[in-house]
């Protein structure tokens, strides 16, 4: 029997550690920390972005870890510990085991982009390139 994307979620949820945003917040500034926003493009010049995250769309993320990939990005060869996030916490924990599989030190934001506008952090504009 296939697995459904509950199933997913769970074993993800089993091997992924998970920060809540009042966890993570104070760190963003540290060194070693690297906010990883996943969402769609549309969403963050939609809903804003946490102040300072890397913006690595979802489709391209195992390109971009990958450094044999030639669309790697330096960014992910930090040695850093990568907390990613989408809008509710689901596609980011599924990204970030990909991201650990792939050999990061990831972490996935629980609650998401909604949860940390729901606890009052800042929130930064994204605007379109050249726009």
């Amino acid at each position: 029997m296939a697995k459904g994307y509950k199933d997913m979620l769970a074993e993800a949820d089993a091997v992924v550690a998970s920060v809540t945003a009042a966890e993570i917040a104070p760190r963003i500034e540290a060194d070693g920390v690297v906010m990883v926003d996943i969402r769609d493009p549309r969403e963050l010049e939609r809903e804003g972005m946490i102040p300072g995250a890397f913006h690595a769309p979802r489709g391209m993320l195992e390109f971009w870890i990958d450094p044999e990939s030639p669309y790697h990005k330096p960014r992910f060869a930090e040695g850093a510990t990568y907390v990613f996030y989408c809008a509710s916490g689901w596609r980011s924990l599924l990204a970030a085991k990909v991201a650990q599989e792939m050999g990061l030190d990831a972490r996935s934001l629980r609650g998401g982009f909604g949860g940390w506008k729901t606890d009052g952090h800042p929130v930064a504009e994204k605007t379109r390139p050249g726009g």
